[in-house]
């Protein structure tokens, strides 16, 4: 038999399958639990709505609660030495968001400080506010610094988001303007990392009187999707690979029917360790704060929960690594006068020429690009003094 040969019936029947292994285990979830039992159900990791298949050795939990979650990131928080004001922060809509204030405890009562615009910090696809741990002491030195997780992510509230890439956009960046209001801030200096460098951009379009400058750490989302290549001008004959058996697409057909991180959840109680092994690099970056798992555990215990903002990141993704609605075309629409500064790893998979795209398109008076030396995609952990040194001098540009 021949693998490539796969009928649109085998690709159904396949397609139902996986659907339903994943679907399958959620009718066993539905019991009424105790409020501190790590058992989370399954939600929303797929589009169809069958169950009550394989269910008997399907991995039907999953060893996270939000319990778990708040005491692996107090275990992280706990590291911070100047003045911490940790709360949730609730929104008109009664979504929450969770939210870290930290302020030199040594200035506390100096009105320079309290003077001076405030930095405020927005985690990446899949993060949290515990991510920033080897910045927060540094930046807040000298001017107060927020951070909060993300409507979806984190220990925020997991509300529905909606299909569609403008709405689900719409729907974070009205998030963090509710967020603005509801903390009490006129205007800040706007950091966000990866997604949220894209949904930082897209909240300075909408509110820019309320962003004093705008800095961007290896921000996702921003080129368009490159098309594929044709050579139909060359003289030469091209010889035209093979692509992969149809198997393989029909796989990877049924796979897009899933949020990104819905191998973590359907890992089960395998999925503590799955993440352990496959992000050996987080540990790393945090070993001289932790000699244990406590990053890694802090990770999966904000991606294992019920899936929200992932959903709404896949309505705004194609393919993972490219949006929807890419930021270059929208970026001429911030205020020409508006700085912003763009901080790329210099080993990073998001490439900085978008950065100087974006240079070009802008006033380049108002838009500085600059490399961090021996950094990948996560700057602000791979080089902290120096990520740290470059945030400070920004943001010392603004008061």
């Amino acid at each position: 038999m021949r693998y490539d040969r796969v009928t649109k019936q085998h690709r159904s029947c396949l397609f139902q399958l996986i659907s339903r292994f994943s679907c399958g285990c959620q009718q066993l979830m539905m019991l009424p639990m105790e409020t501190s039992t790590t058992i989370a159900p399954v939600q929303n990791d797929c589009e169809t709505s069958e169950s009550n298949f394989v269910s008997s050795w399907w991995p039907s939990w999953r060893p996270t609660s939000m319990s778990l979650l708040k005491t692996t990131e107090s275990k992280i928080l706990a590291c911070i030495q100047n003045d911490l004001w940790a709360r949730f922060v609730t929104l008109p809509s009664q979504d929450r968001i969770w939210t870290l204030t930290v302020t030199n405890k040594m200035a506390r009562k100096s009105p320079e400080q309290v003077a001076k615009t405030p930095l405020v910090m927005v985690h990446g696809f899949g993060g949290g506010v515990g991510l920033w741990i080897r910045n927060l002491d540094a930046l807040s030195q000298s001017r107060p610094v927020y951070a909060f997780d993300l409507l979806g992510f984190g220990r925020s509230s997991r509300p529905h988001f909606p299909s569609g890439p403008a709405e689900a956009e719409e729907q974070f960046v009205n998030s963090i303007e509710q967020w603005r209001e509801s903390v009490g801030l006129e205007n800040m200096i706007l950091l966000g990392h990866s997604l949220g460098g894209y949904l930082a951009t897209s909240y300075a379009i909408q509110h820019p009187s309320r962003v004093s400058h705008l800095i961007l750490v290896d921000p996702w989302g921003f080129p368009e999707r490159p098309q594929p290549q044709t050579d139909e001008s060359s003289s030469k004959e091209v010889v035209k690979r093979p692509g992969p058996p149809r198997w393989v697409k029909a796989v990877a057909s049924v796979l897009s029917h899933f949020n990104p991180l819905a191998v973590i959840r359907a890992a089960g109680p395998w999925g503590p360790g799955l993440v352990n092994r496959f992000r050996l690099d987080f540990k790393r970056r945090y070993e001289d704060l932790f000699d244990d798992d406590t990053v890694t555990k802090y990770i999966y215990h904000c991606n294992a929960q019920s899936p929200s903002g992932e959903v709404g990141f896949r309505a705004m993704s194609e393919g993972l690594g490219w949006a929807k609605r890419p930021m270059l075309h929208r970026v001429q629409l911030l205020p020409p006068k508006m700085p912003l500064s763009i901080l790329y790893g210099a080993q990073s998979w998001v490439s900085s020429s978008s950065g100087e795209e974006v240079a070009q398109i802008r006033n380049q008076a108002y838009t500085t690009v600059a490399l961090i030396k021996d950094a990948s995609h996560h700057v602000y952990a791979d080089q902290p003094h120096l990520f740290n040194e470059a945030v400070e001098n920004i943001c010392n540009t603004v008061d």
